[in-house]
């Protein structure tokens, strides 16, 4: 199958605008022909997720692009990194680390991309509209961007993301196409359910377990409370999978009937969840039992949103632990910013709560005491903290985490 490129595209590809999009484009078109792309098409926007420091051939690679004199094309914004730049004291990590993972965070700023350092852009200004063609990396990112907006990208890796931002590009090909955007395989909620946080994260935890390569398509979930809910289904689906879409029958845009979801075709299996499933898939997320002893909670896998801090800090002013247990709470920089002008932070300090911009806990040293619990109500943190930095964990819903703050141990239930 031979890949049919533009004049533009042919420009690029031949030097004629510059080294770093020529190098850029040369990848793509390797890319795309591995694929089984035909052309390509012009994207909206981006999303990098290059910017995790995982040794020097990642610096290397963004380096060359600046040295090439390169520019992003489209709108382009920037997934967490390893260092938080706002916060700097927060981050335990030696020099020979810090230094190239900070390099890399500006070099990506020096080609033009925007300084958001957030794994929830969906929830800034650069959030993408229904139906627009994007290249996103980042696995809850792309899995909220398709299903809940409706905008479309393929789950794209570091480099190629950032090669499609160089050269506003990327193959036609998997989610970018409307037929390949049909629902595969059904998964119905056998049990009526309230529309509780963990419900969201337990669904989002089997879905991505059963779905192997297939579009999901759910059914019988309850009208969510807000879009965080989705978020945190789709961040669970992708940790436990490969799922980069899921329609919501009813409430995802391109679902808003079982027909519509499945594009008039029958499932290819139907599989059932019940409140039992539910209860096992959450249960695995915690490694140790009520009462245990805290020593720390970590909020905001993806990053809290607005919203989500507008429900938390009136629970940490009624139920106003005072024991001392860190609470960290990873958020966007915009985000941390409107709080802070807002005077929502003012009094922070009683509570110990602790803001973390531009990273996340789960991948860098932030977190004071390892050798102790810490509790989280993400799906995303509960199954990756474990391996990452080595922590025990206790999963539970929001109020959970204030009330186990509150008493230095791992509550969870109205008690």
């Amino acid at each position: 199958m031979t890949l049919e490129l533009s004049a533009g595209d042919q420009s690029m590809l031949d030097g004629e605008q510059g080294p770093a999009a020529a190098a850029a484009m040369k990848i793509l078109v390797a890319f795309s022909d591995a694929v089984g792309a035909r052309k390509l098409l012009d994207i909206a926007g981006a999303h990098i997720d290059g910017c995790l420091y995982h040794g020097q051939a990642s610096l290397d690679f963004v380096e060359r692009l600046v040295e090439g004199g390169g520019r992003v094309r489209v709108p382009t914004t920037l997934n967490v990194g390893s260092f938080d730049l706002i916060h700097p004291g927060l981050v335990k990590m030696p020099a020979a680390e810090a230094v190239p993972a900070r390099r890399l965070m500006k070099a990506h700023l020096e080609l033009g991309c925007q300084a958001t350092f957030t794994c929830a852009p969906y929830q800034t200004r650069f959030r993408p509209a229904f139906g627009e063609q994007i290249a996103w990396g980042e696995s809850n990112a792309i899995v909220f961007a398709n299903s809940v907006i409706g905008a479309r990208t393929n789950r794209y890796g570091d480099f190629i993301d950032l090669c499609c931002a160089m050269t506003g590009r990327a193959p036609a090909w998997g989610l970018h196409l409307s037929e390949n955007r049909r629902g595969q395989v059904l998964f119905e909620l056998t049990d009526s359910f309230e529309p509780s946080d963990a419900l969201f994260v337990g669904v989002g935890l089997i879905v991505g377990q059963r779905s192997g390569d297939r579009i999901p398509v759910i059914a019988g979930l309850p009208q969510p409370r807000d879009e965080d809910q989705l978020k945190a289904l789709g961040a669970a689906a992708a940790t436990t999978g490969a799922v980069a879409l899921f329609h919501a029958v009813g409430i995802t845009p391109e679902a808003w009937t079982f027909d519509e979801a499945f594009r008039g075709t029958a499932p290819e299996a139907t599989l059932r969840i019940s409140r039992a499933d539910i209860d096992q898939a959450l249960a695995k997320l915690s490694s140790v039992p009520d009462g245990a002893p805290l020593a720390a909670v970590s909020l905001g896998t993806p990053h809290f949103s607005h919203e989500e801090w507008k429900r938390l800090l009136p629970m940490l002013r009624e139920m106003a632990p005072a024991r001392g247990i860190p609470i960290y709470v990873n958020t966007g920089r915009a985000t941390f910013k409107r709080l802070q002008d807002e005077g929502e932070l003012d009094d922070a300090q009683k509570f110990n709560l602790i803001p973390v911009t531009d990273t996340c806990t789960y991948v860098t040293s932030v977190i004071e005491r390892l050798d102790g619990v810490v509790m989280t109500n993400s799906g995303k943190w509960a199954h990756y903290a474990p391996g990452n930095i080595g922590v025990s964990v206790a999963f539970g819903d929001l109020a959970d985490c204030v009330r186990s703050a509150a008493a230095g141990r791992v509550v969870r239930g109205a008690r």
